[in-house]
């Protein structure tokens, strides 16, 4: 059931005015962002009329916009993910670590996103291997999947990505499951100190590069003692690594699993094997059966940016 108000309604009851009172402050991206979610399964992008199999009563369904933004179209999308993840689980607790950037530098990857970002996830990913490496800590070899959330809770420009991460990880020689102790993974000291470190070695790198741009009150950074200067007082879109990177995932979890004593989770599409076939897409509102398109129609236009009043002369 949808909820009563969604996304699209906020958009398209305040949307003109918001973007007249923000007009020069946002991109083209993002406006086509906002057009999209507000045309989202509406009669602007067309759609098609389906008929019920069983009380042959008919219904609507337009099209959805499927931008990566939209709520309505990542619902679904986020559903599948989570349930291709289930197969991945293992008998073992789950820790949930944060990598997070300070206000000046998430300024600085504002204008830096693909490299500073980039940085943000293989530089997480290498601290948790280092340390969970190392005998002093856990000796193991240690899988995670890191989420990139560039936002805050109050809806500011925040850089920083979550990690899930299993609770131990394969020996050297992948004979045995090394376990993590009750209710502890890492510590978070080490791993800040070390993350600290290769982040402001590898920005310091990207800057002697050439790699990074600077703009407006940050102009002054792109000279290099100014930004060396800058790092010691500034400093405090999915992916899986170690045994659950995709390259080996599959082996590494099965012989986990086999340390683990766990036995291989069925295939999902064991569950639709007993009725023979896949849910079926469309079902009636009414009486639940299965329903099929009878006709469509196509959207009347490409979804294009919504447009933007001219400011004041």
């Amino acid at each position: 059931m949808r909820p009563d108000l969604e996304v699209a309604h906020i958009f398209r009851a305040a949307g003109p005015a918001w973007r007249s009172q923000e007009r020069g402050h946002l991109c083209l991206a993002q406006l086509k962002v906002m057009s999209a979610i507000e045309q989202c399964r509406s009669s602007a992008l067309g759609g098609h009329v389906l008929r019920c199999t069983a009380c042959a009563q008919p219904q609507i369904a337009y099209n959805s916009c499927r931008n990566r933004h939209c709520p309505k179209c990542q619902g679904r999308a986020a559903l599948r993910w989570l349930e291709d993840r289930q197969a991945d689980l293992l008998p073992v607790p789950y820790f949930h670590v944060v990598f997070t950037l300070p206000a000046p530098i998430a300024a600085i990857s504002y204008t830096n996103k693909e490299l500073v970002y980039g940085l943000l996830f293989d530089i997480a990913a290498q601290t948790l291997r280092t340390i969970a490496a190392d005998p002093k800590h856990l000796g193991a070899r240690i899988g995670a999947t890191l989420v990139l959330h560039t936002w805050g809770s109050a809806l500011t420009h925040h850089p920083h990505v979550h990690g899930i991460v299993p609770g131990g990880g394969l020996a050297a020689n992948a004979d045995r499951w090394i376990g993590c102790r009750p209710g502890f993974f890492l510590s978070v000291r080490v791993l800040s100190r070390l993350f600290r470190q290769l982040f402001l070695e590898a920005l310091t790198q990207a800057h002697r590069d050439g790699e990074l741009q600077f703009f407006g009150e940050y102009a002054e950074l792109a000279d290099p003692a100014a930004f060396a200067q800058w790092l010691p007082r500034g400093f405090h879109r999915i992916r899986h690594y170690g045994l659950l990177a995709n390259a080996g995932r599959k082996d590494n979890l099965a012989v986990a699993r086999a340390l683990l004593q766990q036995p291989a989770p069925e295939p999902a599409e064991s569950n639709n094997a007993v009725i023979g076939s896949a849910p079926p897409t469309f079902t009636c509102r009414h009486c639940g059966a299965p329903m099929i398109v009878v006709e469509t129609f196509a959207r009347p236009h490409r979804i294009r940016a919504p447009p933007v009043q001219p400011a004041a002369p």
